[in-house]
């Protein structure tokens, strides 16, 4: 493993014996291609200790529903029958994560956690960190970055203005970080009988008894879990990877849909990339996917990274982008529509109400039409402001994917950031414009819209 994954937040300035290692998981959340665990794991073996990982449920996460539950759960429950066979623990607890872990400071020689990259997923760390600072002296801290490919302070010291300024950087630095982790097996396999608050075997049991939203219902055609996440992998490399430069239509249904999955951390994209680069695939079909993987999906974390308010309006895009919304505030909007409309599927464009289907019911929507619903909402809403709590508030609640880096950075790039200035036009001013004609141009549109309806059709 590349050392510079590792970082040793807390270093104990105290000894006594403890009586294990603590893996807290939180945003690799698996087993497979996780430095993190693999980490844990050799300080077990070096100490002669069993491991415990250790994960918190939080039933109020910002715009979490049922949905998304349901999706985790089934990927915990891999996670569970996975680490039982290793004679590794795994302890789930509900509630506030700093209050749960606090009781493992006296058992604990160790803790490793990984790294997530929103606001709430750093402010968990954060506090971690200065609860143990304050109430112990005999705990090592340390943090390991296994959901990128390059951790992301060695991929770029600043936010990056687009993708063009990070390629560079990060393909120079690629080839040190395909750094397969080891996951062996533990010396010390002692189970320590720790509680758990819920069993992870039975998912929708749990699902009944926690006080979740429930108001949106699980995806029919998207079930969580590493081994579902391999199964869409395998798929994809075999039907679609060949083709995937034309995967910007949305009437063929070429993209991978492993965002839920990298998501969750059910898979790792070190993983996906070693899969995809040693297919047999054509090299511009590879490189092509390889540049979302990379390039892209961390361009977005750098963003999120390195704006501390990247889901706010007035921070989360470019000076040239504020000015030009300004200036055409005032425009004449010739559809003005709600979010019961959108969610009713009620608009006057059939490519957007298909968009929109396909959304509420399974979760998904393919990545060309969903730049193309963000920017009619932007068309369709009284300001811009309204457009972006819009399109957040859509966004986190029917995306498995929602309340993501990319998402985040996805929704500000509508709005500018990543992108530079188009021809000056009503309404969007500088920012780019997409109409229905366009997709009429460039794809079969009609087949979408075809596909999609049939999809409902089956899940209703």
């Amino acid at each position: 493993m590349n050392p510079k994954r590792i970082v040793h937040l807390i270093k104990k300035q105290s000894y006594k014996r403890k009586r294990c290692i603590i893996y807290y998981m939180q945003q690799s959340q698996r087993v497979q291609f996780n430095h993190a665990f693999s980490h844990a794991i050799d300080l077990a073996n070096a100490a002669n200790l069993p491991l415990v990982v250790f994960f918190n449920l939080v039933t109020d996460y910002p715009n979490a529903n049922l949905r998304h539950y349901k999706f985790m759960l089934e990927g915990l429950t891999e996670v569970q029958k996975d680490l039982q066979k290793r004679k590794i623990e795994f302890i789930i607890k509900i509630g506030n994560p700093i209050d749960n872990i606090r009781f493992f400071y006296d058992q604990a020689e160790a803790i490793v956690i990984d790294i997530g990259y929103t606001s709430v997923q750093r402010r968990w760390r954060k506090d971690l960190y200065f609860d143990i600072i304050a109430k112990t002296d005999d705990v090592d801290l340390f943090s390991v970055e296994s959901d990128v490919i390059i951790p992301v302070r060695q991929a770029s010291d600043k936010a990056e203005y687009g993708a063009y300024t990070l390629r560079p950087k990060y393909n120079r630095n690629i080839d040190d970080f395909l750094d397969t982790p080891s996951i062996d097996s533990v010396i010390n396999p002692i189970i320590l009988s720790y509680e758990s608050d819920i069993d992870v075997l039975e998912p929708d049991s749990i699902l009944s008894s926690l006080n979740i939203d429930k108001s949106v219902a699980h995806s029919p055609i998207f079930h969580g879990g590493y081994t579902e996440a391999k199964a869409r992998l395998k798929h994809f490399i075999d039907h679609s990877l060949a083709r995937y430069p034309q995967s910007n239509d949305p009437s063929l249904d070429l993209t991978s849909k492993l965002s839920p999955y990298l998501h969750f951390g059910q898979i790792s994209p070190l993983e996906i990339y070693l899969q995809v680069i040693n297919s047999q695939a054509p090299t511009d079909s590879k490189s092509a996917f390889i540049e979302q993987l990379t390039v892209r999906r961390e361009l977005a974390i750098n963003y999120v990274f390195f704006t501390p308010d990247y889901d706010v309006f007035e921070s989360m895009t470019e000076p040239w982008a504020y000015n030009t919304m300004n200036e055409h505030a005032s425009d004449q909007r010739e559809h003005l529509y709600s979010i019961e409309d959108y969610i009713l599927f009620n608009t006057h464009d059939t490519y957007f109400n298909a968009a929109m289907k396909q959304m509420v019911t399974t979760g998904y929507m393919h990545n060309y039409m969903r730049m193309y619903w963000a920017k009619k909402i932007i068309e369709w809403s009284l300001t811009y402001k309204q457009a972006y709590e819009t399109i957040s508030f859509l966004n986190d609640k029917y995306f498995l994917d929602g309340r993501d880096p990319s998402s985040y950075a996805g929704i500000a790039w509508c709005f500018g950031k990543h992108d530079r200035p188009w021809t000056e036009r009503p309404v969007f001013g500088k920012l780019r414009y997409m109409n229905a004609k366009g997709l009429e141009r460039k794809f079969n549109i009609s087949d979408y819209v075809d596909q999609v309806e049939k999809l409902g059709a089956i899940t209703e």
